[in-house]
């Protein structure tokens, strides 16, 4: 088991990813969500030459930190800059056609959700910014501004099932009118402000519109489905990807996609057995996704709602 200094940031299931990788030390990985390296770094510890690691991250200054930790432990593994939603299409620049592994640890790193600049976060005060790739040009505060009320309702509902969207769409509307809303805390304000007060008393009342946002700024969704179609066609013989999701939406995404490309094709009767082409390619490692221990919950309480499913190329 791998054991984690205090002082270190935590990856979320760290130990349940590493081994469901399976990983060959002369094997090709891909970690798709650098961070700050967490994960990256215990693969490129099992990888000797030709083993090697390439790691997407679409915001730099994860790629510039995580970069000063790999370089002390190997140097076997290449950093890009961009998003996963392009993984095929870098790998085949880079001249690998296939991989033993991929990994993905969707959501926000912790780092970000921590600097008060990015706007992630509803606990601190600062632009309505959102954007994990400083390059995009959509931020929170473009959304809030230009949206009709009725698309801010919709976005608030189906990427977080806020219950109380259409209200606060409207309140944002009505707001926006005197004045645009720039920060945080000025979205924090007009969301207390029509929620009723047992609403605000179950959690934060910010939370799920927070994460409507984020998951609009960053295309979060479409990305992952994308990019899993991508994985899935890179992965060499006895591959695995590992999945770690954070909400319901992703889980969904990724679970409905593995059970189909692991379920075998429809049966007809007219045919004695069925042909290999029409067997499926992939099986489940995990039938039903692994969450963190009591343990891990302990120490690392963001890991609360992590999910981690696994699927093997056949």
């Amino acid at each position: 088991m791998i054991i984690m200094k205090q002082q270190e940031h935590i990856p979320v299931l760290l130990n349940e990813a590493i081994e469901g990788l399976n990983i060959k030390e002369d094997g090709i990985y891909v970690d798709c969500t650098l961070g700050r390296g967490g994960h990256s770094s215990y693969i490129l510890k099992q990888l000797k030459n030709p083993g090697h690691l390439f790691a997407f991250d679409q915001d730099q200054e994860a790629i510039e930190a995580s970069s000063q930790l790999l370089s002390t432990i190997s140097p076997h593994y290449t950093l890009i800059h961009d998003n996963f939603s392009r993984l095929k299409e870098n790998m085949i620049s880079q001249g690998i056609p296939l991989v033993n592994g991929i990994l993905f640890d969707l959501g926000v790193s912790s780092p970000m959700f921590d600097q008060q600049d990015r706007g992630f976060s509803y606990r601190f005060d600062g632009p309505l910014d959102m954007r994990m790739d400083q390059r995009n040009p959509i931020t929170a505060a473009s959304l809030i501004n230009s949206l009709s009320e009725k698309e801010l309702a919709d976005i608030f509902f189906k990427y977080s099932e806020e219950r109380y969207s259409r209200r606060i769409a409207k309140q944002i509307f009505l707001v926006r009118k005197e004045k645009p809303i720039l920060t945080t805390y000025e979205l924090v304000d007009i969301i207390k402000s029509v929620v009723p007060a047992k609403y605000r008393a179950e959690q934060h009342p910010a939370k799920r519109v927070f994460q409507a946002l984020r998951i609009a700024v960053n295309n979060e969704l479409n990305v992952l489905e994308e990019s899993l179609d991508q994985a899935l066609d890179l992965l060499a013989s006895g591959g695995r990807i590992c999945v770690i999701s954070f909400h319901s939406l992703e889980d969904r995404i990724v679970k409905n996609k593995f059970k189909e490309v692991s379920s075998p094709a429809t049966w007809n009767r007219n045919m004695p057995l069925v042909v290999d082409e029409e067997k499926p390619k992939f099986k489940l490692i995990t039938k039903k996704p692994i969450t963190p221990s009591p343990q891990e919950l302990e120490v690392n309480p963001r890991s609360h709602s992590a999910k981690l499913r696994i699927i093997e190329k056949i």
